[in-house]
């Protein structure tokens, strides 16, 4: 279905009961903006091409909406790769738009760093993860801070194939991410893991979904925030476990830490099981710095505010811990200490 023929969402729809469309569009739901393209640079030897813009049918408005305003379209194929792979995405203008797709055929790690002053930008990222293939994806949303932001994300893991998905987010004024996986395969397997600093009026909106269609597959999501300011995040997940997809292990576990009294965080894990023989679980948790951990950090000689930081980044780096790929958590745990660091010293 066109874009154009897509009724609006209704706020009574899990996907946009936080971030109604309307929010998230960058002019007026009726229109679609021309959009400039986000330019992708690659740092290695891989295929990276420029392919036609696909226009294969979608029932999603947000991805729908990417679909029709164009923008660049790229594709990269990986068969093996020793060394991570740096791909920088950078957007201006008034609206960026930008898809990529993924063929993993190897063992692999990707990273892909999105930038920019644009007053709009959306990426589709979908991939597919070969039989066997080993692939370590991390994403670093570094945008300006007065961009929206819409990401969408659609991967395909086949049998045997082990994917690790983590997110750093610090950038973008309102950001709404719909990442959605798909265990394909017997042995199939996800670790992903979602990180979030948000401060001043920033509202950040991540919709997880990961579907178990075959048995014996695993999925492992961890999401953790730290909201300060009057900033607002919402962490929605859903497991879905179909019938028949027996032996299969999922859990998904939601964190949020509460910075200021204004600051707000909503946690909503969902499970949908269909078959008998599984192991599924969920949790989720807010609350503000611990008062004891202050008072400790303070009596060794920190400042109130080295003690929150200190706080912070061990809070935020422990999203990273289900994670296994060396590469990927050195480089996302840099990034983040990386960008605290920047905002202690404000």
């Amino acid at each position: 279905m066109i874009y154009q023929q897509m009724a609006i969402p209704p706020r009574s729809e899990h996907l946009w009961r936080y971030t109604p469309w309307p929010r998230i569009h960058p002019t007026v739901p009726t229109e679609v903006p021309i959009a400039d393209a986000v330019i992708f640079s690659l740092e290695g030897k891989e295929d990276f091409e420029e392919v036609s813009p696909s226009k294969s049918s979608v029932d999603d408005i947000a991805r729908a909406f990417l679909q029709a305003a164009g923008g660049s379209s790229n594709r990269l194929l990986i068969k093996e790769s020793s060394e991570p792979i740096h791909i920088n995405a950078r957007a201006s203008g008034h609206v960026a738009v930008g898809h990529l797709h993924l063929e993993v055929k190897g063992s692999a790690v990707v990273f892909i760093h999105i930038s920019g002053e644009p007053e709009w930008v959306g990426l589709h990222i979908t991939g597919k993860i070969h039989p066997n293939a080993q692939f370590s994806f991390g994403f670093i949303n570094e945008l300006d801070s007065n961009t929206k932001f819409l990401r969408c994300e659609d991967w395909m893991i086949e049998r045997d194939a082990e994917l690790e998905h983590a997110t750093l987010s610090v950038g973008g004024f309102r950001c709404k991410s719909d990442l959605r996986s798909t265990l394909n395969g017997t042995g199939a397997s996800i670790r992903q893991s979602v990180t979030v600093n948000a401060d001043g009026a920033r509202h950040e909106d991540e919709h997880v979904e990961i579907h178990h269609l075959h048995g014996h597959t695993n999925s492992d999501l961890v999401m953790n925030s730290a909201c300060a300011g009057s900033s607002h995040f919402i962490a929605t997940g859903l497991l879905t476990i179909a019938e028949g997809a027996n032996k299969s292990d999922a859990s998904q576990i939601f964190r949020n830490l509460l910075l200021s009294e204004k600051a707000r965080a909503e946690a909503i894990p969902e499970l949908e099981v269909l078959a008998q023989d599984v192991s599924a679980a969920h949790g989720a948790a807010s609350a503000p710095v611990d008062k004891n951990q202050m008072h400790y950090l303070m009596s060794r000689g920190l400042s109130p505010e080295e003690s929150q930081a200190m706080i912070v980044n061990g809070f935020l780096l422990n999203a990273f811990s289900n994670l296994t790929n060396k590469y990927l958590i050195e480089e996302m745990r840099t990034r983040l200490t990386v960008h605290l660091e920047c905002e202690l010293k404000r």
